[in-house]
């Protein structure tokens, strides 16, 4: 029969705690340190996964900037410098419609590089302060145990 006894501070202390080998003891702390890693190597892989969906919708942005550019430099160029010819003399209106287009663009690029400034830098930020916070935690339970 195990006998409880009380330890200074309240836990209660079980004198079969004090009979496991060191064997044991290493076989069970080799096994939580696997688990550990496990886990933040599955924490790095999400994390990584939502970063690079990010800098992906960025990247798309700056594709679709470039294309709405052509497009727009295509379709509308003519039509628009024919109209406003008809008010101004005809470079003056291609000098209007170049500004609207460069406008356009510029407005795009800034949205795709926030997007992109919003998934940098592409590490597991999350992952790399729980391991710190780990370590702090076995350093200071390692001091504590000691002798």
């Amino acid at each position: 029969m195990n006998q409880i006894s009380s330890v200074p501070g309240g836990a209660a202390h079980d004198p079969a705690d004090e009979e496991r080998s060191l064997a044991e003891l290493t076989k069970q702390l080799t096994q939580q340190t696997t688990a550990l890693a496990r886990k933040e190597v599955e924490l790095a892989k999400a994390e990584m996964a939502f970063k690079a969906k990010r800098l992906g919708i960025g990247a798309g942005a700056f594709g679709v900037a470039g294309l709405v550019g052509v497009l727009a430099l295509g379709a509308l160029t003519a039509a628009a410098i024919l109209g406003l010819a008809e008010a101004v003399d005809a470079w003056l209106a291609s000098s209007i419609v170049a500004a609207a287009y460069a406008a356009l663009a510029g407005l795009l690029a800034v949205v795709g590089r926030s997007r992109i400034e919003t998934g940098a830098p592409p590490v597991p930020e999350e992952t790399v302060e729980s391991v710190k916070e780990d370590v702090e935690w076995v350093k200071a339970k390692a001091k504590h145990d000691q002798p």
